[in-house]
């Protein structure tokens, strides 16, 4: 399967004419994608009500940058090196790694950040990433289906009341915060873009 979708993305949009080049950047595009979802699990910032990690942050810039193809095939490849073994994710190695650890309580969510990359960028396969409330609603609709799918993993392991309280409650402020930083920043990537363009 081809994993560029078109040009309506800001980075396919920047990809080269050449077929073979073409696939050789989107793989590298791929796994820096993959690099940048390990930081950004890895990083922790101090928030109410409970600290957070940056990673849907990078997930909803991924999907919004690089289109729907090349945005979910970049979640993916970062879950297989998840699967196996790499500690990739923000609980690894700590909590466990490999497959033991996404079959735990965060598998819903895992498994979620795919849809969450494929509804941004389905969104800017149509244009909508150089629009921040455009880009912002596609957004919103990928975080409402990836807390119900963590939500709904986690109730299966838990049981439902303790799914919506501790599964999906503590974490609508702060996807709410990152959900409106990645809405802002792939509209203003693509102005910084468009006055380079002008200047040369």
């Amino acid at each position: 399967m081809n994993m560029v979708a078109n040009g309506n993305a800001l980075a396919t949009s920047l990809l080269p004419g050449n077929a073979a080049v073409r696939l050789a950047t989107s793989l590298f595009l791929v796994v820096a994608g993959a690099f940048v979802l390990t930081l950004a699990a890895k990083t922790q910032v101090p928030f109410w009500p409970v600290p957070m990690t940056l990673q849907t942050l990078a997930v909803f810039a991924i999907g919004a940058t690089y289109g729907s193809r090349l945005g979910a095939a970049t979640v993916v490849f970062y879950l297989i090196q998840g699967a196996l073994g790499f500690p990739v994710f923000a609980g690894t190695p700590e909590k466990g790694i490999g497959l033991a650890y996404m079959a735990g309580t965060t598998g819903g969510y895992l498994a979620g950040f795919v849809v969450m990359a494929a509804i941004a960028g389905w969104a800017a396969d149509r244009g909508w990433s150089r629009n921040p409330l455009k880009l912002g609603g596609a957004m919103l609709v990928g975080e409402v289906v990836m807390l119900l799918l963590g939500a709904a993993w986690l109730a299966v392991l838990l049981g439902a009341d303790k799914a919506l309280t501790f599964g999906v409650g503590p974490f609508i402020v702060t996807d709410l915060v990152k959900l409106a930083l990645a809405a802002c920043l792939v509209p203003a990537l693509w102005s910084v873009r468009s006055y380079f363009s002008r200047q040369n």
